[in-house]
């Protein structure tokens, strides 16, 4: 799948909408769409790894209690057991895949 075939998300401000691109046996890669100011709260993936794919957009990744500002394109590995999660802060879309496996 390329860029230009990804699902279409527009997201309001301070909303995410998802949508799955794959979902096999031991992998699952979804894409997440954040309004500005839209977020997902700090979690936990005890049995898998998860690591972000940056495609579009600024964040702010929180991990293991400290935050870091990345801009697309970039990779952020969130270990296995290691609290993650993401804020849109500026006045755009953020566009990102999270990848787990293997799945939970």
């Amino acid at each position: 799948m390329s860029l230009n075939e990804l699902p279409e998300l527009d997201p309001d401000p301070d909303a995410v909408e998802t949508a799955e691109l794959v979902v096999e046996d031991d992998v699952l890669v979804k894409l997440f769409a954040l309004g500005p100011g839209g977020s997902f709260d700090p979690h936990v993936h005890d049995d898998c790894e998860n690591v972000f794919h940056l495609l579009e957009g600024e964040v702010e990744i929180t991990q293991a209690g400290a935050t870091e500002t990345v801009t697309a394109p970039a990779v952020v590995h969130n270990p296995r057991g290691v609290e993650h999660g993401a804020e849109n802060e500026g006045d755009g879309r953020a566009l990102l895949t999270a990848s787990l496996c293997p799945l939970p």
